[in-house]
């Protein structure tokens, strides 16, 4: 008998008959888009414990099995600016992220959440909003393992911040760093390198980022690059002198030998619609020069961010308190709204590149008793008061005790879809991950929040079709990935870790909108975080298998 099986597996193994693979996971009969920008084709893809174990036609089995029929099988999406570094403390489950894919939260748009000293801690925990939380972590590295031992579906990745390593050695003073400063920053980054950083990211419209000169930066990014990291920056200007800021990034890079991108590639203001071609001609150049010049973007034609982006950078000077303080000095005060209402190329006035204070959405209040303003335009609030915009936006920010978070709306729908198509762009939200309830109502935010990768897969790739399914694919994950050197991650490829987004390609999309925010896409049916499923039948599952992101520089514990 025993024979005869023998003889029986044998016929089997030469007919191709073999008995089947038996997977922890089986993805059956997808439209595999792998983001390598390839043409897709219907496949299954095999999942051992955390990896991608095989892909293709497979005759297999799984102890999970899913049939995708209809669905894309993907890479788990690249959040290449996200803003979820304190969204995540309170919910793990990134519910409005998750449900459009996103598998890898990327931290660090000039400040980070470490390395911090105890002063930084204090501001930071009188600074807080509606989210209360301790501070259990020094170092950006104890920041991010923090996180993964608190418990978060996605997984996390972090730039260090120019603008956190100013804050810790030179404060919030307008002046150069001394030698001895520089060196420390310096270290600083060495550090962050070695355990797991991506390299260094800077937001230079914004005090006291803004009083940083080019050389500094150059030394800060020349220790990056040691470690093989990468330079990313929202720039000094992305309006009256974006050429000339956009030549400080391709400086930068040059000069540091490093790889270098935009964060949120924009032409701000209705002024400043037409330097498109000019600044892809700036970039082009210096790609052909040989610099790795990248970019990223959000998918609307508004950007948010805070009043303070509406004041000049001396008033800030010394962090909010000083800022404060100086605002209820008369003669200052004047002087600012002065300055608030001249054009100028010496400071980035967001006010007045959106031309007026109907195009300036409130979204955020710390103070509780300001909340009722939340969703009003600012020129409302001003008509509420009988004040100009300018004086009610000072006023606010004396009031509120903080910046107040602000909808600006900034940019063309033609640049929007000609920057989609640039063959070096990623996406980044900008934003939290967050879900419509609990402290998260307390506050409106911006509709990226709930839908700016849904967003490009349904208007723009399948609806008004700026750019096939693969390259979207391509540029949500290969793209960034092979950028920051992530390994393992970014592809469907066996050896992978096991990140995936199963969506219906006619369904997928965004419903969040400037009026409602809070409102989760739909069409993604299933995710996938190292192997675990965090999405099913487009329902979150509670599961929390986030895990840090290592950049180039790390080297782990002896």
């Amino acid at each position: 008998m025993k024979s005869i099986k023998l003889i029986y597996l044998f016929i089997l193994i030469l007919c191709g008959c073999a008995f089947p693979e038996t997977y922890d996971i089986l993805i059956k009969n997808g439209t595999i888009v792998d983001g390598s920008g390839k043409t897709s084709y219907i496949g299954d893809v095999g999942i051992n414990a955390d990896t991608i174990a095989a892909i293709g036609n497979l005759n297999a089995k799984g102890n999970l099995e899913i049939d995708a029929t209809g669905l894309v099988v993907a890479p788990g999406f690249i959040n290449m600016l996200s803003w979820a570094t304190v969204s995540l403390i309170e919910d793990g489950k990134s519910q409005s992220d998750i449900r459009q894919g996103v598998t890898l939260e990327v931290f660090g748009e000039g400040w980070s959440m470490g390395p911090l000293n105890d002063k930084m801690k204090e501001q930071s925990l009188k600074d807080q909003g509606d989210i209360k939380y301790d501070i259990e972590w020094t170092t950006l590295a104890e920041y991010l393992q923090f996180l993964v031992d608190k418990g978060i579906s996605p997984n996390v990745a972090s730039f260090v911040g120019a603008t956190t390593l100013r804050i810790l050695t030179v404060g919030y003073e307008d002046r150069a760093p001394t030698k001895e400063e520089l060196e420390s920053m310096k270290s600083m980054v060495k550090q962050a390198m070695e355990e797991g950083a991506l390299g260094v990211g800077s937001s230079l419209i914004y005090a006291p980022a803004f009083y940083s000169t080019t050389e500094e930066l150059i030394e800060l990014c020349k220790v990056a690059a040691e470690y093989d990291g990468m330079y990313i920056s929202h720039i000094r200007s992305e309006g009256g002198k974006l050429l000339e800021s956009l030549g400080e990034l391709i400086r930068i890079a040059d000069e540091a030998n490093i790889n270098a991108e935009v964060y949120h590639l924009k032409m701000s203001g209705k002024d400043n619609w037409n330097k498109f071609d000019a600044v892809v001609k700036k970039i082009d150049s210096a790609r052909v020069a040989g610099l790795n010049i990248t970019t990223n973007m959000y998918t609307y034609i508004a950007g948010a961010t805070g009043l303070d982006a509406s004041m000049p950078p001396w008033v800030q000077e010394g962090g909010y308190d000083k800022w404060a303080e100086r605002l209820q000095d008369s003669e200052i005060r004047k002087k600012v709204l002065k300055e608030m209402t001249t054009p100028t190329d010496e400071w980035e006035n967001l006010m007045y590149a959106a031309g007026s204070a109907e195009k300036l959405l409130l979204v955020g209040f710390k103070n509780d008793s300001l909340k009722y303003l939340t969703g009003k335009t600012l020129a409302e609030v001003a008509k509420m008061r009988n004040l100009s915009p300018e004086e009610t936006a000072i006023d606010l920010v004396i009031q509120d005790g903080s910046r107040v978070g602000t909808v600006y709306f900034l940019m063309s729908e033609e640049n929007v879809k000609k920057q989609i198509a640039l063959p070096y762009m990623s996406f980044g939200s900008d934003a939290g991950s967050q879900a419509p309830e609990g402290v998260f109502l307390k506050s409106s935010t911006h509709p990226r929040a709930y839908g700016n990768f849904s967003r490009l897969l349904g208007k723009y790739v399948r609806d008004e079709k700026v750019i096939p399914l693969e390259k979207a694919i391509y540029k949500l994950t290969t793209l960034p990935a092979s950028n920051m050197k992530i390994k393992k991650r970014g592809a469907l490829q066996t050896g992978f870790y096991a990140d995936l987004a199963i969506f219906n390609p006619d369904e997928i999309q965004d419903h969040a909108t400037f009026d409602k925010p809070q409102q989760f896409s739909t069409g993604m049916v299933h995710v996938f975080v190292n192997g675990t499923q965090v999405l099913k039948d487009g329902e979150h599952t509670g599961e929390l298998p986030g895990q840090v992101v290592k950049g180039p520089g790390w080297k782990a514990d002896e």
